[in-house]
């Protein structure tokens, strides 16, 4: 049996020569980068290379760029910095209804410590207007939060505008970049970009390693205490191997991007045309043109995506349901649902992502067995797929 992963929208593997870099940093280069002597100089001076190398990946200095353990605890700097800076003032967050549970929980906690957070809707291919972002902003907003790319369904937004709106009024623009850094190259001064988020595991790098990226004027305050680490907006012992991880992963991916994006691309639409021309009954989730390369969520009458998965994985294919955060869940996706999809059609729904590993041959083994499986389940064939299966929850 084949073992074919298409999942890297959840997590991507390490990349060989990113676990070489980072192995003499477990065993011979092991200092605290805050030490005096030679192995904390050497340490740090890894440090300072990988924050060049990061700086530089997305266009901006050196010294705006904060190496943090997650994309979701840069997303937390960001939403909880700028609310511990700005409370006194009743503060406003805008944000949409599809973002990541990093940032959409974030928002949500907010409102209990009393900031008003607007939740703005999205077109029916995953797409927020510009206009109603600006339309939202009040006298006591602080801060815009809007994704660069949708994780579950891959949507693109309107980024360059939405940051050009924020700055006209003088308010932060803050975008998770998590999903699309691995496809697609950011510049923050070209996208009016003053804060952004980014994770190691979504770049071919390892889990455990993220970066922040704090635009010059945008103070914020820190959300954690201890030491003057990384600039005293994050303190704790950096975590060497992993950033020296991190920035060798972003040389590699940054050298051929555009070539790789391509051949996602041609991929993506590769399995959109031959599921919607085969397969009855079955529909592409988003936008088929402003979209990252590389994920592609389809939706099949009569067939729960958990089960399609599971039955899948017996096939040596692994698949998702959409976002790894929730994974488990027949919970409705919230991004689905904001669509205007259906309780059941989100119930009916796979999440096929792609990677720099992936090859044509694998996804026509893909395919066949998608065709196979999903007729099996609409005929009632596939039994006891997975004793562990939870339990259908209430609508959103």
């Amino acid at each position: 049996m084949q073992s074919i992963y298409l999942d890297y929208a959840a997590t991507t593997p390490v990349l060989p020569e990113v676990v070489e870099a980072m192995s003499s940093y477990f065993t011979d280069e092991y200092g605290n980068a805050s030490s005096l002597h030679h192995f904390g100089v050497r340490a740090r001076k890894a440090i300072e290379d990988s924050r060049e190398i990061v700086a530089k990946f997305i266009g901006t200095k050196p010294e705006t760029i904060v190496f943090t353990s997650s994309g979701t605890e840069s997303d937390n700097m960001a939403i909880f910095g700028t609310y511990l800076k700005n409370r006194e003032k009743k503060p406003h967050f805008i944000t949409t209804a599809i973002e990541h549970p990093a940032v959409l929980n974030t928002c949500q906690f907010m409102e209990q410590l009393g900031v008003d957070v607007t939740y703005l809707p999205v077109s029916a291919e995953g797409l927020v207007d510009p206009a109603a972002v600006e339309a939202a902003i009040t006298d006591r907003t602080v801060l815009i939060s809007i994704m660069y790319a949708n994780n579950e369904i891959g949507t693109v937004q309107p980024v360059a505008e939405i940051g050009q709106i924020a700055n006209a009024h003088g308010i932060p623009f803050h975008t998770d970049a998590v999903q699309a850094l691995s496809s697609t190259r950011i510049d923050v001064r070209e996208k009016h970009i003053d804060m952004l988020s980014a994770a190691g595991h979504k770049l071919y790098a390892p889990k455990g390693v993220g970066f922040f990226f704090l635009g010059a004027g945008w103070g914020i305050k820190p959300i954690m205490h201890g030491g003057d680490h990384e600039y005293g907006i994050r303190p704790s012992t950096e975590n060497v191997p992993g950033i020296v991880g991190l920035a060798t992963a972003i040389d590699i991916i940054s050298r051929d991007m555009e070539h790789e994006a391509e051949r996602e691309r041609e991929l993506r639409e590769y399995i959109i045309d031959h599921v919607l021309a085969e397969i009855d009954g079955s529909s592409l989730n988003g936008s088929r043109t402003e979209c990252l390369p590389g994920i592609t969520s389809l939706s099949f009458d009569g067939v729960l995506g958990f089960d399609l998965a599971m039955l899948l994985d017996r096939e040596g294919i692994a698949v998702s349901t959409g976002s790894a955060c929730h994974s488990l869940s027949q919970k409705p996706s919230h991004v689905l649902r904001a669509l205007g999809l259906s309780h059941g059609i989100c119930l009916e729904t796979i999440r096929v992502s792609i990677g720099r590993q992936t090859t044509q041959e694998e996804l026509d083994y893909f395919l066949e067995k998608l065709q196979d499986a999903v007729k099996a389940l609409r005929a009632g064939r596939a039994r006891n797929i997975d004793t562990r299966k939870p339990e259908i929850e209430d609508d959103l």
